[in-house]
């Protein structure tokens, strides 16, 4: 582990606290979006949920940040689980359970800009988790009043589910 991936994930932790409060302080007519979605990132699939606050709204034009977090199965190759116990692969020494636990979770920002015409939603978005900064285009079509159908394709990145507004 490098010294500045712990550093990272307390920036991403302190995004994450400073939309929370943003939201909170948001006024009730204002649209909060809510997402969650089935999702492949730099080839693993998972979940994300995310919440979001459009600050630029303009006729059918939006302009949205989001935070959220990916959820996955993650895979560390060394270590592998056999009968419950946990096992370092380089040695076969048992170790402890918490380096068999395949959850990943990876905070993620982004920033999406949107036109909604009557029955679609299309525009372009760019997210950053880690290192990464990755482009993308997304779709939406309201499936039952605020609620929308969605779809964001991407470089490395894919995902499909429902986001509703507030």
């Amino acid at each position: 582990m490098s010294s500045a991936k712990p550093y990272r994930n307390t920036l991403a932790f302190a995004a994450a606290l400073a939309a929370g409060a943003t939201l909170a302080a948001a006024p009730a007519a204002a649209q909060v979006t809510a997402e969650a979605n089935v999702a492949k990132w730099q080839g693993q699939w998972g979940g994300e949920i995310g919440v979001g606050y459009p600050i630029l709204e303009d006729g059918g034009f939006k302009f949205t940040p989001s935070v959220g977090a990916f959820l996955y199965d993650k895979d560390h190759p060394r270590f592998t689980s056999d009968d419950g116990v946990c096992y370092r692969r380089a040695d076969d020494v048992a170790v402890d359970d918490k380096h068999c636990d395949g959850t990943g979770l990876k905070a993620y920002g982004r920033v999406e800009a949107t036109y909604s015409l009557p029955m679609v939603t299309l525009g372009v978005g760019a997210r950053v988790m880690g290192d990464s900064v990755r482009a993308y285009g997304t779709a939406g079509m309201p499936v039952l009043p605020r609620i929308d159908a969605k779809v964001n394709v991407g470089d490395g990145y894919l995902a499909a589910g429902l986001q509703a507004r507030f």
